[in-house]
């Protein structure tokens, strides 16, 4: 009698070598950045992983989305903050109607990682610049935010060419979807993500990036039903990631100055959870919760003389919070929008 030995889910051949290219992407962004001393390691940390984590192809179109979002981003961030941060009303409104335009882009689903980049890239950078006083500049944070873009091209190609898929990948569709849902995404999403940016410039949460870029991270599902799952995806990847950052703190010790030792854990860390990430089938969930979660940490809190023990802890509590309150606000605009033909969403019920 035969006996049958259940096994685990296993990667292909094409999603091995892109966990591979997910977690040399990442490491060589963050490498660089220390080596460099180069300020906001944040960006040269995720943007990798987001590029090579969520779209599994590179292309001349996905190419221009990424850097046509940092172009965008920094021009955005220069107007705001150059004329109208002295007009908190007019720049709300202003960052509404961005919001607006990027997450069109994602709805539709023709330029979706433009708008999705746009969104992340803003967000920070909003965040990050309007915390800039009269003794220093913008100008650092567009700078490395473009450096970071142009840089995470180059190690995108590199990652391609070394660990290339060994069979070609069939192309996604996107469905069609009526006009009404399509504004009932960008309300909900466009609204919800400008009460995030205010919330956290009135309560001068300066040290928040985590939680705000969360709040964001969750609309990406463009919808209540899926927000809901992809909010507790979210909190989990954090507690998840929060836990590897504070046990590779107790490998490094007080070792990490030496680059080698967190590059090494960085490495191991992303391609343990980048196989995670693409065996739910490598949409934003879990593993990709904690792929950016302690990317996060690396790239902002980690340095020569820094531990991450507070920043995770600090993180987990701040990100917990801002994805139930973004929850609630996601929800009330669900059933508010739903009440209106012209913006009632399809899974309506």
């Amino acid at each position: 009698m035969t006996q049958v030995v259940s096994q685990g889910p296993q990667l292909d051949s094409n999603g091995l070598r892109q966990a591979l290219r997910i977690a040399g992407g990442c490491t060589i962004g963050f490498a660089i950045s220390k080596l460099m001393n180069w300020p906001n390691g944040i960006f040269f940390t995720v943007y990798p992983m987001l590029l090579l984590g969520m779209v599994p192809t590179l292309s001349r179109g996905v190419i221009n989305q990424f850097i046509a979002s940092a172009a965008f981003s920094a021009f955005v961030v220069l107007v705001i903050q150059g004329l109208f941060s002295h007009l908190p009303v007019v720049m709300t409104l202003l960052v509404f109607g961005i919001f607006c335009f990027l997450f069109h882009k994602m709805s539709r689903g023709s330029a979706f990682l433009f708008g999705a980049l746009g969104v992340v890239s803003l967000s920070i950078q909003l965040h990050f610049s309007s915390y800039v006083d009269q003794g220093s500049s913008i100008y650092p944070l567009i700078l490395s935010n473009g450096l970071a873009i142009l840089l995470t091209v180059i190690i995108a190609a590199i990652m391609h060419g070394v660990f290339p898929d060994v069979t070609a990948r069939p192309s996604r569709v996107m469905p069609a979807k009526p006009k009404e849902s399509i504004r009932h995404e960008v309300l909900l999403c466009a609204s919800v993500a400008t009460l995030s940016f205010v919330v956290f410039q009135v309560l001068d949460l300066q040290d928040s990036i985590s939680a705000q870029a969360a709040s964001v991270l969750i609309l990406f599902s463009l919808c209540w039903k899926a927000a809901g799952m992809a909010g507790w995806q979210r909190a989990i990847g954090t507690l998840i990631g929060c836990n590897a950052a504070l046990l590779s703190q107790l490998f490094l010790y007080n070792h990490s100055d030496f680059l080698l030792f967190p590059v090494a854990i960085l490495w191991i860390l992303s391609f343990v959870f980048a196989r995670f990430h693409l065996l739910g089938g490598g949409i934003p969930g879990i593993g990709f919760g904690v792929l950016t979660t302690f990317g996060i940490l690396f790239g902002q809190s980690l340095g020569p003389g820094q531990d991450l023990i507070y920043s995770a802890l600090y993180r987990f509590s701040s990100v917990s919070v801002a994805i139930i309150l973004s929850l609630c606000a996601v929800y009330v605009m669900h059933h508010l929008l739903n009440r209106f033909s012209a913006t009632r969403h399809h899974t309506f019920d």
